[in-house]
């Protein structure tokens, strides 16, 4: 990558790059690839505590002694931002066998869902998720608080850019979320991306940090591993809910100069009033951005927001430079090197129109396949280009995201898909039938919304709304719950019995 700062014109840029994958590729290696005494990681839960890469080189093999994987296992990691969570998914990908990110905010069946899907036996966590995992004594729970015997060097597993390392679950937008099964060359699929999002990354006193939880692609892809690959500081900061006021006091006692900021967080410091200096660059992704909140950005941060594009299954697609070209409001950016996107038709060719936004089949951060969901992973795919489940059209080389062709639900920096919530909602013996949607809201993007038709017997009220609430937020996820509810007599359905939700959104949207 730091031959692509030499090159400052955009299409020589593209023009002159090919993905070069060597047949040994592990992911931990890459990260690890650095002088011992250099900062790898930046604790901060109150005081900066700084982890080298020496010292984190031995955590990682001590916990892959640990771990005792064999080569494709599944090993779960439900931690947040931390040291030992970095550890975790390096010390799996040494042992050649495959990470599972768990998110902490899940509720048991969300995490049953993944944990039993993906075949998971050992779960690597903190004390607060060894407490989440008592409903599945058939576990192995690791915890490295706890203590590990210290030990001799790991020798990494020979692994290459197409053996499976990470499965990160979807949003699940249809029907239950899927795997994306991805290998160890995903991490170099990203750099390209992450870097030009950060405006070159990797300048001396940069230091990175993203306020998104590492149990999702954005943290542990867009940030995480690609800051340890380029040697790039990368801040560990534990919290709850994302606080404004104390994102300048984590800036400057940390030396942050780069942020990813999804657009919630944007939106909430900009509802504060704040003003942070000392950053180089800042990044956002998830929705677009509009000139408002990027003139806004100029303002709060003395810099220009740069935007970026992509999903679960293929990211970091797509990226707004301002070191390398004007950033156009509206727009997502442009193709980034090694990606090639475009707008296809039914047929699976690309129109100047609007269509469905694609991305060619080789790209570097391309997902392996759907796990053991052949049928889900062909219909990802038309012809050579894989579907990203967006509308758009590109412009002079830009973007522009349309909208969606399915039910996904953007709130708060979250994907969130309909078919969980509503499949938790119809496990309360209330519920008769549920349909679960997104409402336009200015802080959030969206909020989930669910319209409910009761049970016979059972009577609308404000307290058993709150219940249902709280019946989702226990079983599903605390970030996922449906805001609002609505009680209806009946819900729009198709022939076959399926719950319209475009009806249900025009509701929503007229409300």
């Amino acid at each position: 990558m730091m031959g692509l700062a030499g090159i400052p014109d955009w299409q020589a840029m593209r023009d002159g790059f090919s993905w070069d994958f060597p047949a040994d590729l592990n992911m931990a290696d890459q990260c690890l690839a650095h002088s011992a005494d250099r900062v790898a990681i930046i604790e901060h839960d109150g005081t900066p505590r700084r982890y080298d890469h020496g010292t984190l080189t031995r955590m990682t093999d001590q916990l892959a002694h640990e771990l005792r994987a064999d080569r494709g296992d599944r090993v779960g990691v439900l931690r947040t931002q931390s040291a030992w969570t970095a550890a975790a998914h390096l010390a799996i990908w040494k042992s050649a066998a495959i990470s599972v990110p768990l998110f902490k905010l899940f509720g048991p069946e969300a995490l049953e869902l993944r944990l039993r899907d993906a075949g998971v036996r050992t779960v690597v966590t903190d004390p607060e998720g060894r407490d989440m995992l008592r409903p599945f004594p058939d576990l192995r729970v690791i915890v490295p608080e706890d203590g590990l015997p210290e030990g001799a060097a790991f020798d990494t597993r020979r692994t290459g850019p197409d053996d499976p390392a990470v499965l990160i679950y979807t949003s699940g937008t249809t029907g239950a979320p899927k795997g994306a099964l991805h290998g160890h060359r995903m991490l170099t699929g990203h750099l390209p991306g992450v870097c030009l999002s950060h405006d070159l990354l990797g300048q001396p006193d940069d230091v990175i940090w993203t306020p998104a939880d590492w149990a999702w692609i954005g943290g542990l892809f867009d940030v995480a591993m690609p800051a340890l690959a380029l040697g790039v500081p990368l801040v560990a900061a534990r919290a709850g809910k994302f606080d404004p006021g104390q994102v300048a006091g984590l800036i400057a006692d940390c030396g942050i100069r780069n942020v990813f900021f999804p657009p919630t967080a944007l939106k909430m410091l900009k509802a504060s009033g704040a003003r942070i200096d000392g950053l180089r660059s800042v990044a956002s992704g998830g929705e677009t951005l509009g000139a408002e909140m990027l003139d806004w950005g100029r303002e709060a941060f003395g810099l220009t927001i740069n935007e970026f594009y992509g999903q679960t299954e293929c990211n970091m697609v797509a990226t707004s430079a301002s070191c390398l070209f004007p950033v156009r409001p509206g727009a997502i950016g442009r193709a980034v090197p090694g990606f090639d996107i475009a707008v296809v038709d039914q047929d699976g060719n690309p129109v100047d129109a609007e269509g469905d936004i694609a991305i060619r089949r080789g790209a570097g951060s391309m997902m392996l396949e759907y796990w053991n969901r052949p049928d889900a992973t062909a219909q990802k795919f038309r012809g050579d280009w894989m579907l990203t489940g967006d509308r758009g059209v590109i412009e002079d080389g830009y973007v522009r995201f349309l909208g969606r062709d399915d039910d996904v639900i953007t709130s708060a920096g979250y994907r969130i898909g309909p078919s969980e919530i509503e499949d938790c909602l119809l496990r309360h013996p209330a519920v008769a039938q549920v349909g679960v949607v997104g409402k336009p809201c200015a802080t959030r993007t969206q909020i989930v919304k669910a319209y409910v038709v009761l049970r016979d017997g059972q009577t609308p009220s404000d307290a058993l709304a709150s219940e249902l609430q709280a019946h989702a937020k226990r079983l599903c996820a605390a970030h996922s719950y449906p805001r609002e509810i609505a009680f209806m007599p009946s819900l729009p359905m198709t022939v076959t019995g399926k719950v319209m939700r475009r009806e249900l959104r025009k509701l929503a949207e007229a409300e």
